[in-house]
């Protein structure tokens, strides 16, 4: 293939990752060609808000952060409803579902995950069991919540939670089952896990561990009950699914892009292939804060990696450095999950506690150490210090003693 007269930039995902990175490579390269591509039929709308689009707190209208003219006046091409099919790494270009290809100088995949889907007897063919992952999921699930009165959810995620807490201030019955011990387990303790589920309690949601949905019980394509795993019935007009997500990685299957469960990249976000770059909730990047490959499916994270891409696509090498974090409504109070917060790393060790503040509200503390490094905290309840800690991370600072560990809950 001839080489391109201007540098032509093709990023694939449009969310904040792949839409940020259009963003930095205008700014850094005011001469080039940028294209966007998405499979939705939307510009760039922030997925953090669609847990309070599903709860009638935000508008469709407050959920969306970029529209066409942005794209225009950026002199980004944004091509929605359009799928990449194939990726030529020798011949640098894209194919795309209607044959159509596209050269680039560099390549950037931002195609995030998919939601994995309810496969249990009886799902198949039943209308109103819902994943909670993009714009038009929300919509569905509101449609259908309006006129429902009970549902069920599924998933010990965020997206398992957010969905019953959605159903919950929509009024409908909610019962929620969680397969683990505890919502949450691999961030959570069983103290913090039975905070949350105290706070969901609290709310009148019906709290079900051990249970996995078995089998849908459908009358006429439409959901009435679920049989749960021990046999246990529960009524549902509409079932809420959140188990985990698959990332979209299948675009690369027939490339030498190294994958695991996501797009390796080193710490310049660079594939082992050159000039293929991958951020946000796909790519498996280097973290230096702990040492090894990685994912995270974090909006924070997603934001820093385009950044980043976008300046190294354009001919810089500057490294990914962050201490990304997650915030969530959780009812009447909220979460925060700063840095590298798991409980089934080998690698870490952690401290926790439950404190009364002088409310009289409980606030959870958990803080993550590799060695003597804080690298993670969880906090449910009062934001109080959650600055300081983002920041005790990000210096790298040590904690030799247990006294200095403990002294973290004190921070404020």
């Amino acid at each position: 293939m001839a080489a391109l007269e201007q540098k032509q930039y093709v990023i694939i995902g449009n969310g904040i990752a792949g839409t940020t990175a259009a963003q930095t490579l205008r700014k850094n390269d005011p001469n080039c060609s940028i294209f966007l591509i998405t499979d939705e039929p939307y510009p760039l709308y922030n997925r953090v808000s669609l847990p309070r689009f599903l709860q009638g707190v935000l508008t469709e209208q407050k959920v969306m952060i970029r529209n066409l003219e942005w794209h225009e006046q950026q002199g980004i091409t944004l091509l929605t409803e359009t799928s990449a099919t194939a990726i030529d790494t020798e011949g640098h270009a894209v194919t795309f579902q209607d044959g159509r290809t596209l050269p680039y100088t560099a390549l950037l995949v931002a195609t995030g995950g998919r939601a994995n889907p309810l496969t249990v007897p009886g799902a198949a063919g039943t209308r109103f069991i819902f994943n909670f992952v993009t714009l038009d999921d929300t919509k569905a699930i509101i449609e259908r919540a309006l006129e429902s009165r009970c549902a069920v959810t599924t998933g010990g995620s965020f997206i398992g939670y957010e969905m019953t807490e959605g159903f919950n201030v929509r009024k409908l019955h909610v019962t929620w089952l969680i397969r683990g011990p505890r919502w949450l387990r691999t961030v959570l303790d069983e103290e913090g896990g039975a905070l949350v589920d105290d706070i969901a309690r609290r709310h009148g949601v019906e709290v079900v561990h051990g249970e996995e949905i078995r089998e849908v019980v459908a009358d006429q394509g439409v959901p009435k009950q679920v049989i749960t795993t021990s046999g246990k019935t529960y009524d549902a007009d509409v079932v809420g699914v959140g188990l985990g997500i698959t990332l979209s990685t299948g675009i690369l299957r027939d490339t030498p892009v190294a994958c695991k469960s996501g797009i390796i990249v080193n710490e310049y976000l660079e594939t082992n292939v050159p000039g293929v770059y991958s951020a946000g909730d796909v790519a498996e990047f280097y973290d230096p804060v702990i040492e090894r490959h990685h994912t995270m499916g974090t909006w924070d994270n997603a934001m820093a990696h385009g950044r980043i891409a976008g300046i190294n696509m354009a001919g810089g090498h500057e490294p990914y450095i962050d201490v990304p974090t997650y915030t969530s409504p959780l009812f009447d109070t909220n979460i925060a999950v700063i840095g590298t917060a798991e409980s089934n790393n080998p690698e870490l060790t952690s401290i926790s506690r439950t404190m009364i503040d002088e409310r009289g509200e409980r606030n959870y503390r958990k803080f993550f150490f590799r060695g003597n490094r804080l690298v993670g905290s969880v906090f449910v309840g009062s934001p109080k210090g959650r600055k300081k800690i983002v920041e005790i991370i990000r210096v790298g600072q040590e904690f030799a003693t247990q006294a200095e560990r403990e002294g973290l809950f004190d921070v404020r």
